[in-house]
């Protein structure tokens, strides 16, 4: 066994002042979570009726578990029900493969004396399939709607633990956040994995930047795209759905390595039969780990840690801030770029390196990083996980004996230097992330990607009121020089703060060029943005009074990552007595009409900010 390890003082301060900033509500947090814990279960604390009906269209011997009714014998102990919520489709590729979950799950609680029941479903929306479209525009708000859907799915409250099916971009955070809700139950997360590799990710880029310029038409981009995007699982690509994965392995909420072992895998259907195992086991021994408990301030600092020292997706400033808030614990941005200051960068996988996801599994994937970071004090070792063994259980990797059966083994040395590296040489001394702050707000860039030679960028700006007026602009030819590109009203409360990941091919081929080029944005890019500098979530935004709406074409606009500032170098009392731009009527007139956007309006006009979490729901 290893020694104890000291924590980071960095690391530990950051804890401290998160664990005292959120007292008041984190206490009144567990008060509840600590009330709905202590009924009898729901089957003997219901009526009759609500029973009956609870269990109306369960088999007769699952009947006989659950409620001890049996016409022709006496069950002296009921079985544990296990709520399952499902982010089931096969329009997400990385979801198609819990299509058969339930069944294997019912099959494997009956063998412990226990019962199963698929409480509800959640939407899950691509998107891969929304990107550059007005469906993105529901995208945020998809998040809150899946935490609203998991809430209804376990407000039947006949559970006595939970297993919660999802993997991708808003399904995680959002099945996170309702599962919060219902704290006082167990709960383990199961995922699907990754695909198998297709076209590398460069290459995919490659044609995608060619496409932009006109070099290659559809049909050439078409079979790039499906190439890549080839079969059943996650995107290989380590964009927002596989941070999510990483995260819930430093928080201890999986089956140990179960991220990324390939949907189809013999040891894939075996972590999915440990997960009711494991979610059983905390119900029924003395180790009671409900998650409400298990996501404490240091749960939630470890999943920070983790971001950071993968270079994960920036959309995790905003998700995990709200997943805190659900658990009565209040994070900033502050708190990610202090941690990324200290935090080694120990992974190189695309968009920050040219490896997949698979290889990064294969060179020692979240079991390595896990095992690095504890060793050198970067994570809280002493959290509840759902597995009685801690997080240092989460440092091996799982595989399948001779006879079908699970063992882990631990990572060892990494397999591949150029994709995972040890905490004592990293890729970098600090995280993927910084905060800026200046007149223009505050907002956040990953610079893990992006050229030390493009951490500083000054140049006048111009300024658009959509990305399709930059992509008209671009394709007019009238960007072909030093900029940077200034793209507003694409907040939360403007238009549901939607992904510009299409922005990324035309300013990847204008930096090509040779050209310092980079974006000002109070929208969000995917967490598969590269190499081009990019300040995003500005806030405030525009829509709710922020400067972004002062911003004038030709002003000259200072983004510095070394230093964290953004500003726009206009004169001080000039820039004071400038009046805020409204939002152009075109866009008042269209933004929330059409695609079912009329259904999100009461989100868009409550949301908060994004460092807020972007929650509408507080």
């Amino acid at each position: 066994m290893p020694h104890p390890v000291s924590i980071h003082p960095v690391v530990l301060a950051v804890t401290d002042r998160i664990r005292a900033r959120s007292l008041p509500s984190r206490s009144a947090y567990l008060e509840q979570m600590d009330a709905a814990a202590d009924r009898k279960p729901g089957a003997e604390r219901m009526g009759c009726a609500n029973v009956a009906h609870a269990f109306a269209a369960m088999p007769d011997g699952d009947k006989a578990r659950v409620t001890g009714i049996d016409k022709f014998r006496i069950v002296a102990e009921k079985g544990s029900n296990i709520g399952i919520v499902n982010a089931y489709n096969d329009m997400l590729s990385a979801h198609a493969p819990l299509q058969h979950y339930p069944d294997l799950i019912k099959q494997e609680a009956r063998k412990h004396g226990a019962t199963a029941q698929v409480a509800g479903g959640v939407p899950a929306m691509c998107d891969g399939v929304t990107q550059g479209t007005a469906g993105m525009e529901l995208s945020l708000f998809s998040r809150d709607a899946i935490a609203m859907a998991t809430a209804i799915s376990l407000s039947h409250d006949v559970f006595d633990c939970a297993l919660m099916l999802g993997v991708c971009d808003k399904i995680v955070p959002g099945l996170l956040i309702g599962a919060l809700h219902f704290g006082h139950l167990p709960m383990v997360f199961v995922p699907a994995g990754p695909m198998t590799s297709g076209l590398s990710n460069n290459d995919k880029a490659k044609v995608r930047e060619k496409a932009a310029q006109g070099l290659v038409g559809r049909s050439e981009l078409l079979e790039a795209e499906s190439a890549a995007y080839h079969g059943p699982g996650t995107c290989t690509f380590y964009g927002t759905a596989n941070s999510n994965q990483m995260l819930l392995e430093a928080m201890g909420l999986h089956v140990p390595g179960t991220a990324f072992i390939n949907p189809g895998a013999d040891v894939r259907t075996e972590l999915t039969r440990e997960a009711v195992r494991t979610v059983l086991g905390i119900t029924k021994s003395q180790r009671f780990a409900p998650i409400g408990k298990l996501v404490d301030e240091r749960c939630i600092v470890n999943a920070m840690v983790a971001l950071m020292a993968t270079g994960g997706s920036t959309n995790h400033l905003i998700h995990w801030v709200a997943v805190a808030r659900a658990a009565g614990i209040v994070i900033d941005w502050n708190d990610f770029s202090d941690l990324s200051e200290v935090v080694p960068l120990l992974t190189r996988v695309y968009p920050n390196g040219s490896a997949d996801v698979n290889q990064f599994q294969a060179a020692g994937g979240p079991g390595f990083v896990i095992r690095e970071l504890l060793d050198a004090g970067y994570l809280h070792a002493d959290v509840l996980t759902v597995r009685a063994g801690g997080l240092r259980e989460y440092t091996a990797i799982p595989s399948a004996n001779a006879e079908g059966s699970l063992q882990w083994q631990d990572a060892g040395p990494s397999k591949d230097e150029t994709v995972v590296r040890p905490a004592g040489n990293p890729f970098s001394a600090s995280g993927g992330l910084k905060l800026l702050l200046g007149n223009l707000g505050r907002s956040v860039i990953k610079v893990s990607a992006v050229p030390d030679d493009r951490h500083v960028i000054e140049a006048p700006c111009r300024v658009f009121d959509s990305q399709d007026a930059l992509h008209h602009a671009f394709h007019a030819n009238e960007l072909n020089h030093d900029l940077i590109c200034v793209v507003r009203w694409q907040g939360p409360k403007a238009n549901g703060m939607p992904e510009l990941h299409k922005l990324t091919p035309p300013l990847a081929v204008l930096q090509g060029k040779g050209f310092k080029v980079a974006l000002v944005t109070d929208g969000r890019m995917s967490g598969a943005s590269g190499k081009v500098p990019a300040a995003i979530h500005v806030s405030p935004e525009a829509a709710a009074g922020g400067p972004l709406a002062k911003v004038r074409d030709g002003d000259v606009i200072r983004l510095d990552a070394n230093v964290g500032t953004l500003q726009v170098l206009v004169d001080a009392a000039e820039w004071d007595a400038r009046p805020l731009a409204a939002m152009p009527q075109a866009l008042r007139t269209s933004n929330g009409i059409g695609m079912g956007r009329e259904l999100f309006a009461g989100m868009r006009r409550n949301a908060l900010t994004a460092e807020e979490g972007a929650c509408s729901w507080l």
